[in-house]
């Protein structure tokens, strides 16, 4: 009886100690008004681009010892959709209707799950699953993205994604009358430094 009483704290130890190894290895990571976000497309006319760099997003990293990137399980991004800018006014309140920035301010997206693969010993590849929201509509998606080491408290994130607007139930927004319209897909493309 003894050697078994023995036996179970011995797990229990092992067990609580793995977990505290494991929480160790979670750490909070943020980027504040450091977000760049691109919304990219063509038109009958020519092809356009908005930007917008005041975005935020916070991440859960598990980080082993050396440094490198084992894994991410928790992340949120946010950027006001009225501060994408495009240098047309035009342009810029016909796309607000479009993505309905009246009761939906925001473009989000949270993570639902990751794969990250090593590429080499600063670069990292990351297969993810978020729930994306735009325009009042939330859906999950699958999204490939790139991270960067740039030192022991720091990481870059880059990625992009085709999305298409009537899937977020979005009319293309058109100019001049009608006779300038936009095509349906667009690129969501982000680029930000998350630091401890």
């Amino acid at each position: 009886m003894r050697h078994s009483n023995l036996f179970s704290k011995i797990l229990l130890v092992l067990l609580f100690g793995g977990m505290f190894t494991l929480a160790q290895g979670q750490t909070k990571f943020a980027a504040k008004n450091t977000v760049q976000l691109s919304v990219s497309g063509t038109s009958t006319m020519h092809d356009w681009v908005m930007k917008a760099s005041n975005g935020d997003c916070s991440a859960t990293l598990q980080v082993d010892g050396d440094g490198n990137l084992k894994d991410i399980t928790a992340m949120s991004f946010s950027v006001v959709s009225k501060a994408l800018k495009s240098g047309k006014d035009g342009m810029d309140k016909n796309a607000y209707k479009a993505l309905k920035i009246d009761k939906n301010p925001n473009i989000t997206a949270t993570l639902k799950s990751a794969d990250v693969t090593m590429k080499d010993g600063k670069n990292f590849g990351i297969k993810a699953i978020i729930s994306l929201s735009i325009a009042g509509k939330t859906l999950e998606t699958t999204l490939d993205a790139t991270a960067k080491k740039i030192n022991d408290t720091s990481f870059s994130i880059k990625g992009e994604k085709n999305i298409s607007m009537k899937d977020f139930d979005m009319k293309p927004p058109s100019f001049m009358l009608g006779a300038v319209k936009t095509g349906n897909d667009v690129v969501l493309s982000f680029d930000l430094v998350l630091n401890q």
